[in-house]
């Protein structure tokens, strides 16, 4: 939130600097005229998720994380399995095991239990640093395509739309960048 502020009252200093800035036209005549100099777009926006989901090596990304978890699910389904069995034998047999070899029982299940609870949270720990990793170079390069797009367009800024982080924008003062950022992804091929 403290970003956010930082960048807004940036903007609007530029904006109001921008504002008061005149140009002094001298013609041959030697009579002067001040003209206002109509203000070049300073910043760009679009909407960063959209374009990540639109390009071509996400579903590339997506097909890998949707095999991961399926992997990961077919394990988790198989200790589930394991143990539920194992309960079942422990509530069958519960009658007519002697004290000692109950308690025993009983500590195996606590403990599968545990493992079981550990390793489905290591796995949420995996495939979340799996997804983080499949969409690296995605990121890297779609924030490349932006940095040469705002360059090109001598933008100072280039505002995410994403997640209504920015209600209003005026157009007088903006571009909408997000074409000329799908343009550039394809040239980067």
């Amino acid at each position: 939130m403290r970003l956010l502020f930082v960048i807004i009252a940036s903007v609007a200093g530029i904006l109001s600097g921008l504002a008061q800035t005149v140009g002094i036209a001298v013609p041959a005549d030697s009579t002067v005229q001040a003209s206002v100099v109509k203000p070049q777009p300073l910043f760009g926006y679009l909407s960063y998720d959209s374009l990540l989901a639109a390009m071509p090596q996400r579903a590339i990304a997506e097909r890998q994380m949707e095999e991961l978890t399926t992997q990961y699910e077919a394990e988790l389904k198989r200790v589930e399995s394991e143990f539920n069995q194992k309960y079942e034998d422990f509530l069958e047999g519960r009658k007519d095991f002697p004290r000692t070899i109950l308690l025993k029982r009983q500590t195996e299940l606590e403990q599968l239990m545990q493992r079981n609870v550990e390793f489905k949270e290591q796995s949420r720990k995996e495939l979340e640093q799996a997804r983080t990793e499949a969409y690296a170079p995605l990121r890297q390069q779609l924030n490349e395509a932006i940095a040469t797009v705002a360059r090109q367009q001598r933008l100072a800024l280039v505002v995410n739309t994403d997640a209504n982080a920015c209600p209003f924008i005026e157009p007088a003062l903006s571009i909408d960048i997000t074409e000329a950022v799908m343009l550039q992804l394809r040239t980067m091929r």
